[in-house]
């Protein structure tokens, strides 16, 4: 594992979840419905910091997601909630 200290190591960890969110139809509705995002709006609002943390807020909503997906793009959940603190700050 790595440590970030980088907002594109963030931004990064952020854009693999919503791939990772998007990959399961349900998982995806309840993501929009949970951010108030809709599709058009996330193609136009991804590349900002507020809502690539939305997407890792979402999922620490929900510590199962959180701890799937971490599992999945090879980070711990720790470092999830850490970059989307960062992406926060």
């Amino acid at each position: 594992m790595h440590e970030t200290n980088d907002t594109s190591d963030a931004s990064a960890m952020a854009f693999q979840a919503l791939a990772w969110a998007l990959m399961e139809e349900s998982r995806a509705e309840r993501l929009l419905s949970l951010t108030g995002l809709t599709p058009e709006g996330l193609r136009g609002s991804v590349m900002d910091r507020s809502t690539q943390a939305a997407i890792l807020s979402f999922l620490e909503a929900y510590e199962p997601d959180l701890i799937a997906c971490a599992a999945v793009i090879g980070v711990s959940p720790s470092l999830l909630v850490h970059a989307r603190q960062e992406l926060e700050a």
